[in-house]
């Protein structure tokens, strides 16, 4: 079979070559021979340019019929503008009925309050609500401006001057809303092409800040230091460094992470800040008048200059229980954002009462440094409460203002059934026990990494009772949901 069909094939050749090798497929011109060969190609060429050079088809056009018409309408399907609504979307979060103190009013009925970041217990206080007072009836509610046009009232220049001089640095700059700040001030500092080492755990705010950079974003795993130095050997390491010295480098961190309740090691993040020539932005939010033997937050709390820290921000909503927020650190830090930082420039200014409020917030922690102390007390008794519960695990750090506890088998459980079996805890917290916390959901936007768990601010106004019920509380209510996951 096989040498009938060679014999076929060599036959081909021969005739092929014997028609391109006649004489009718040769010709001379010019003195030149012209093989068949040539004179196939040359033919080829000429139907190729031909081709070319024709107009390609295109079918008639006519108008679409009104049937026609209708059925694509009726075909097409247009993207969704908001996702798919679940279950988790449809809930509704208490609403409190009085202020958000240790001790708050929800559908009638009083609870004890571990879901506000009122560190300090100063909501409600006496001397807040004098100055509030003062304040609305000298300036009134809003400014109706940005600082820059006409929206600069003195309240707010002592208030920027009170805060330098709390923290020990040279000058501050105030902005209308907390988490505004980050996301304002990253960008004014870190543009398209810069590097950005940050921490896969920081919130939101921070996130946003580092999407609107449009920066190059590299993370390094929550709280690990050794992580942190890879990423920055990589970076910096013989083919990058001449390429990287030209850009702005950054690792942005928070003091106390809101998603983890974790300290960060501010003494080895300036170690390595220091030996591969980045600047530092730190969020204080959560440390800000918490850390520290005077409440100066995490820079005191591990000893560091603050003028080692570039960049430093902090929400005002927190411990000194008004609103807005701040950056510090040099007067160039702070010049530069009052021209490019979106949140300074075009918001207007942060209400005057709340600034009064918060000059006076800083004074009442400077005159009372007990705060401070019953705060560490307080978080020292839930700690010891909370020991030995059943199916749920510390993941904050011992000394952090934010108790979170993560289920022991995060690992194994999925997310939906995670976030189900927390808010079920929430939920008999609030309705059997008269405690109420909550659990650390995220929204669609958030993108953090970090597993969920059930989240207690501590105040230095909650009593030992209203520590020793929750965690005693607590340890029954995880234990009855948790009986099939422990």
């Amino acid at each position: 079979m096989s040498s009938s069909v060679m014999d076929i094939v060599n036959a081909t050749v021969d005739w092929v070559t014997a028609t391109l090798d006649a004489p009718s497929s040769r010709a001379v011109i010019f003195g030149f021979p012209i093989g068949g060969h040539l004179f196939v190609e040359v033919l080829l060429f000429l139907v190729i340019v031909y081709l070319f050079s024709q107009n390609s088809y295109r079918p008639p056009r006519r108008p679409l019929t009104e049937q026609e018409r209708d059925e694509l309408c009726e075909e097409w399907v247009p993207d969704p503008l908001i996702p798919s609504i679940t279950d988790e979307m449809l809930y509704e979060p208490p609403v409190l009925e009085s202020a958000a103190g240790p001790h708050t009013i929800i559908n009638g009925k009083e609870v004890v309050n571990f879901a506000s970041a009122n560190y300090l217990g100063l909501i409600g206080h006496e001397k807040l609500l004098e100055s509030c007072n003062s304040a609305l009836e000298k300036y009134g509610v809003g400014s109706c401006g940005p600082r820059g046009f006409y929206g600069t009232i003195d309240v707010h220049l002592d208030c920027e001057a009170r805060i330098a001089n709390f923290l020990g640095t040279p000058d501050s700059i105030l902005y209308s809303y907390g988490l505004s700040t980050m996301f304002s001030a990253i960008p004014a500092f870190a543009k398209k092409g810069d590097i950005i080492v940050v921490d896969e755990g920081v919130h939101w705010g921070i996130q946003n800040g580092l999407h609107l950079s449009r920066s190059t974003i590299k993370y390094f795993k929550h709280n690990d230091m050794e992580d942190l130095r890879k990423i920055l050997e990589e970076l910096t390491s013989n083919k990058k460094s001449e390429r990287v010295k030209k850009l702005r480098r950054y690792i942005v961190v928070e003091a106390v992470y809101q998603n983890s309740g974790q300290i960060a090691p501010l003494d080895k993040i300036v170690e390595l800040k220091e030996k591969y020539k980045f600047r530092v932005l730190l969020d204080e939010s959560n440390s800000f008048g918490v850390l520290g033997k005077s409440g100066r937050g995490l820079t005191e709390y591990c000893g560091i200059p603050v003028e080692k820290i570039d960049i430093i921000t902090a929400a005002m909503g927190h411990a000194l229980a008004t609103e807005g927020g701040f950056c510090t650190g040099s007067a160039r830090v702070t010049d530069h954002q009052r021209l490019s930082s979106s949140g300074y420039v075009f918001s207007a200014s942060l209400p005057p009462y709340l600034a009064s409020a918060a000059i006076t917030a800083i004074d009442i922690l400077e005159e009372n440094p007990g705060l401070i102390t019953k705060l560490k007390k307080n978080i020292a008794i839930l700690w010891k409460g909370l020991s030995g519960i059943q199916g749920l695990s510390f993941a904050s750090s011992p000394e952090s203002p934010i108790v979170f506890l993560r289920l022991e088998k995060a690992d194994s459980v999925k997310s939906e059934l995670q976030l189900k079996l927390l808010q079920d805890i929430a939920n008999r917290l609030l309705k059997e026990h008269s405690i109420f916390v909550v659990a650390s959901k995220k929204s669609t936007l958030d993108k953090c990494r970090l597993p969920l768990g059930i989240r207690l601010f501590v105040s230095a106004g909650h009593t030992e009772s209203d520590l020793l019920k929750a965690a005693a509380s607590l340890k029954d209510v995880a234990e009855l949901v948790l009986k099939d996951h422990i």
